[in-house]
């Protein structure tokens, strides 16, 4: 594994990594070095949204003269190796990258609250990527969307009724799936097979869709 500091070349292929979507664990297996080297790097010279390799190569070089060590950060919103960490978990839940992307980007932000153009700039990829992964979490009742009338545009938001909304979104879609899986087992005959395999699981999501309903409503107070 190759020692001293990063190069200016080792920064630039970090910053076509994180315009790639790449993990820091990616990055770093491509450049051969450790994930928290990494991760401290990019955490140091504006995050993954505001990463600059010649403005971050710069810096160091700076600090290097003066002889001190780079600012510790402050508590605040996590760190790069921890905001990754909450993409994959995200991914995991089943979203696509670029979607989860955009929502973590506004759930660790001081407000909540993104436009479009600051999305797009703070991640580094097309409006379109943007207006995409937005319209899927609209969707899915992860984000909302509100109106600037004075400047015309669009802002995101993710507050803490998000969890309430998105289970709401997600129940009443089960609760359709579940209405047609009996629907269907009716044409089918209840009397056959593949009926009573249909009836049997529209009857189950219902129920678990109502259930978590119910406790959506019951346990909504945690959130406020």
């Amino acid at each position: 594994m190759p020692g001293g500091r990063l190069t200016q070349q080792d920064r630039h292929r970090i910053a076509a990594g994180l315009t790639e979507g790449l993990s820091y664990a990616e990055i770093a297996r491509r450049l051969d070095r450790p994930t928290s080297t990494i991760s401290r790097e990019i955490a140091r010279n504006g995050g993954p949204g505001g990463y600059r390799p010649e403005q971050a190569h710069r810096a160091t070089e700076r600090r290097a003269r003066r002889g001190t060590p780079a600012p510790v950060r402050a508590a605040g919103p996590p760190d790069g190796e921890t905001e990754d960490e909450i993409i994959g978990m995200a991914v995991r839940m089943g979203l696509p990258r670029m979607t989860a992307r955009v929502l973590v980007e506004l759930w660790t932000s001081e407000d909540g609250r993104r436009t479009a153009a600051e999305l797009t700039r703070r991640l580094k990829v097309s409006p379109a990527s943007v207006s995409v992964a937005v319209g899927s979490l609209i969707q899915q009742g992860l984000i909302r969307r509100e109106r600037d009338p004075q400047r015309r545009r669009d802002i995101y938001v993710v507050d803490d009724d998000t969890w309430y909304h998105s289970m709401l979104t997600s129940c009443r879609q089960s609760l359709e799936v579940a209405a047609a899986a009996k629907e269907a087992a009716k044409k089918c005959g209840l009397d056959t097979p593949v009926g009573r395999r249909l009836a049997k699981g529209g009857a189950f999501l219902e129920r678990i869709s109502t259930d978590t309903l119910e406790s959506a409503e019951r346990w909504r107070n945690l959130l406020s």
